[in-house]
């Protein structure tokens, strides 16, 4: 059993290879017009996982926080649109089992909400993530980082067949399920930025590529947002802020809102 795991990943590995280091660019064509019904919001960590932690702040708490006011606004305002999430409380969600829920429950989008950190403590500003693996060294902390989630869980190693988010062989494994949504992807995640920057007044580091693997499997267009840098003591307090979460949680609910209707008008 073991000898035939090991062929079928490196048969997956030579199939592959062409097009993560082939120089494959996905195409970034909208998808044609959809009806946008429900939306999956993911509060990134939770539980026995803080995330990142800031001087005074706690990722968890900063995700779930914005993510709740994300899934107010648009109940409030998109009543047309059903909200689940993957928590609503300070429960520790698998990573496997977030994209699972928006599978499940047949979703037409997915938000996973996080807080960034560096070692840096200058860094700072926003950026919003799709699945993929354009300069994947440069952003392999950030990669590195969040897919860590996985080693909190039980059995983490037959759960995720061997994959080592600390490892960059590990994201051969990576193939193109997203592919499909790719397009979409972008376009909901450069209005996110793009509300950031102009109308919350955040830096934008603008919308990258990672292979994050709550962003691996979900069977819709799918977006990793980090609000800012708890590492960075100005924006860990903005963050902290009730009027710095309602403008970030209004900032991605105009976006949804946005996105919804173009799809929906093509």
């Amino acid at each position: 059993m073991e000898r035939f795991k090991t062929k079928k990943n490196l048969l997956r590995f030579l199939i592959l290879v062409p097009f993560l280091f082939g120089g494959f660019i996905p195409n970034e064509t909208m998808m044609p017009a959809i009806r946008m019904r429900k939306i999956v919001l993911d509060a990134g960590h939770g539980g026995k996982d803080p995330g990142n932690i800031g001087s005074k702040a706690r990722e968890k708490d900063i995700n779930l926080s914005v993510t709740l006011l994300v899934g107010k606004y648009i109940k409030e305002n998109m009543p047309d649109v059903e909200v689940i999430y993957t928590r609503s409380d300070d429960s520790f969600p698998a990573l496997k089992q977030r994209p699972i829920i928006a599978n499940v429950n047949k979703a037409d989008l997915f938000v996973s909400i996080h807080s960034n950190a560096a070692t840096n403590k200058s860094a700072f500003g926003t950026e919003t993530f799709v699945i993929g693996t354009k300069h994947f060294e440069a952003n392999f902390d950030i990669i590195k980082k969040e897919n860590s989630v996985i080693l909190l869980e039980d059995n983490y190693k037959e759960e995720y067949e061997g994959f080592d988010p600390t490892s960059p062989e590990s994201y051969m494994m990576f193939n193109l399920m997203q592919k499909a949504y790719v397009g979409n992807s972008i376009a909901l995640a450069d209005r996110i930025e793009t509300q950031f920057r102009e109308r919350v007044g955040r830096k934008s580091r603008g919308v990258k590529q990672a292979p994050l693997y709550v962003l691996w499997t979900p069977s819709m267009p799918s977006v990793l947002v980090e609000l800012g840098f708890l590492s960075n003591s100005e924006e860990e307090r903005f963050l902290m802020t009730k009027q710095g979460q309602e403008y970030m949680a209004s900032a991605i609910y105009r976006s949804i809102k946005a996105y919804k209707e173009e799809i929906e008008i093509n």
